[in-house]
């Protein structure tokens, strides 16, 4: 639903907490994580793995409901956990406080969503200030920290899963310069797929794939970057 103008906020189903605010670009990711085809049957077991601060856990928790699937989501922050509690309440969604990276969960999972941690430049249209908060060194960090998500995601994924990776970013470095880096691929036994047919028709360009890369100019959302990936069977 597009409101013309207004507080959302004010309308009396997000008051009560039957809808929620959230860009277009974000719904568009969690969507992706729980309709990207799989080999095999769903067998209900979800994961979002950097659930903070529970936006795309509570569509994906919305999407379980309906296919009768479970959500377990991991944030390492108590004051990003306890938001993504808020926001899930109601779902079937398990939240746990720790780091992604090494979160003793069980694998097996059939659907791993990665909204990694990322710049944020793709949102810098409703966070304008951000900008002078963000630094070129910030990058290189943040994409070793991306690289290891990415790594215990695959892990956690059932052969025939899929691993949706996602970021609030279109910096190469964050986008393509992880899910295209063949060797960080092979080693975790991960394969590209077409993203493309993961979103809804719309006459808007989407690339040549096999990624989706969102623009402010073009789609009127973020700058979502996302790639689903299937992971091997041994």
């Amino acid at each position: 639903m597009y409101l013309p103008g207004g507080d959302p906020g004010a309308l009396e189903p997000v008051r009560d907490g039957l809808a929620g605010v959230q860009d277009e670009g974000s719904q568009l990711v969690a969507r992706a994580a729980a309709v990207a085809p799989l080999e095999g049957p769903d067998g209900g077991r979800w994961l979002d793995l950097c659930a903070g601060p529970g936006g795309k856990a509570a569509l994906l928790g919305s999407l379980a409901a309906i296919d009768g699937a479970r959500v377990d989501a991991v944030e390492p922050a108590e004051h990003r956990a306890e938001l993504v509690r808020k926001a899930v309440r109601g779902l079937p969604v398990e939240v746990h406080l720790a780091d992604g990276r090494s979160s003793g969960l069980e694998p097996g999972y059939d659907r791993v969503l990665v909204d990694a941690p990322c710049s944020g430049i793709g949102a810098l249209r409703r966070r304008p200030e951000a900008r002078w908060r963000k630094q070129p060194s910030d990058v290189a960090d943040l994409t070793v920290l991306q690289r290891e998500l990415l790594t215990a995601a695959a892990e956690l994924t059932r052969p025939g899963g899929v691993v949706l990776y996602a970021t609030c970013s279109p910096h190469v470095a964050e986008t393509v310069g992880i899910v295209g880096d063949d060797e960080l691929l092979a080693a975790a036994g991960l394969e590209r797929i077409d993203t493309r047919p993961l979103v809804p028709e719309t006459d808007l360009p989407l690339g040549d794939g096999p990624h989706v890369q969102l623009w402010p100019h073009l789609h009127g959302t973020d700058g979502m970057f996302f790639q689903a990936l299937r992971k091997h069977h041994p």
